[in-house]
């Protein structure tokens, strides 16, 4: 009787954990903003995934990214939070579903005018892909999904006082990657070209390239100054100069490191086996659908091709 009591106790503990643990995430909000300024606002996702970028002002509300299809009302929520104006224009930095993944319902329900660089707009024509874990597909997006202002350099919207300029970045996490630069609130949004949180992922397969996020990083070096804000594709906070430089320091390194196994005539697999990021993996390797093991290859591969 006592053994079967103490089951019974037992499993009424295990249940109550499981049930605290369900309501705590239940009760967790879609997203957390961080004021950046006055007219911009970071909303990051509980899931990590996707920062977005709200620009709210008297004449009309700019976005940037959508997140997943999921969340777009939770969204929507969080907006109305900031301001009353309905949301005008979205600005797309990519093509991954966890900043495109809301565009169409923000199109077809709300009548938001969707914007990307050109290519972004070409691989909505097909199903998508993201390289976590392999590589995983997505189904083709909606007709309504598709950007209906497209660019291939740059553009800009006059809003709010501000000066907003959306340009190409060099290829990086992808190749239409975009950076959203407020000019005189001195505010970068940079997509997942720039993340705070792990090790830069890129997308061989959507043109990505380790040797541009490094020239993607530099010129958003070069356009920040001491005092600027700068928003990350993913990380929990509003970063600013040092932040870029701190990625810039570690993709250097990892550079340097895996061209020197290269020149000492090491192949992929012994370059492997030397364990060239555990210095950097505590910082940089916490995200297990993408760590250094993922980047190595693209990084070999793209020195071993410049050297040829």
């Amino acid at each position: 009787m006592g053994g079967y009591f103490r089951l019974q106790v037992s499993l009424l503990l295990v249940l109550v954990f499981v049930t605290s643990v369900c309501l705590a995430q239940t009760d967790r909000p879609a997203f957390t903003p961080h004021p950046v300024t006055d007219s911009i606002t970071m909303l990051e996702p509980s899931d990590t995934n996707g920062n977005v970028g709200v620009f709210a002002g008297d004449e009309a509300v700019l976005l940037i990214d959508s997140h997943f299809e999921r969340n777009v009302e939770a969204l929507i929520n969080e907006v109305s939070k900031i301001t009353e104006l309905p949301i005008s224009f979205l600005v797309n930095t990519h093509i991954h579903p966890d900043h495109t993944g809301g565009n169409a319902v923000l199109a077809e329900k709300y009548g938001v005018t969707l914007v990307a660089h050109d290519s972004v707009r070409l691989r909505m024509l097909e199903e998508l892909r993201i390289p976590r874990r392999g590589g995983i597909t997505f189904p083709q997006p909606a007709a309504s999904a598709r950007q209906v202002i497209t660019f291939s350099d740059a553009l800009s919207f006059h809003l709010n006082g501000e000066e907003v300029r959306v340009f190409l970045a060099p290829p990086a996490h992808t190749d239409g990657d975009s950076f959203v630069h407020f000019k005189h609130s001195d505010v970068l949004h940079l997509g997942d070209v720039f993340r705070t949180n792990m090790y830069p992922i890129v997308d061989k397969a959507n043109g990505g390239s380790f040797l541009g996020m490094i020239a993607a990083i530099e010129l958003a070096i070069d356009i920040a100054g001491p005092e600027t804000k700068v928003i990350p594709g993913h990380g929990e906070e509003v970063s600013d100069l040092k932040g870029l430089t701190e990625v810039h320091s570690m993709l250097v390194l990892l550079r340097n490191r895996v061209q020197t196994a290269i020149d000492e005539g090491l192949s992929l697999a012994e370059i492997g086996e030397r364990n060239l990021s555990e210095d950097l993996d505590a910082r940089w390797g916490g995200v297990p659908s993408w760590t250094f093991a993922d980047l190595l290859p693209i990084i070999d591969a793209e020195l071993r091709e410049n050297t040829e």
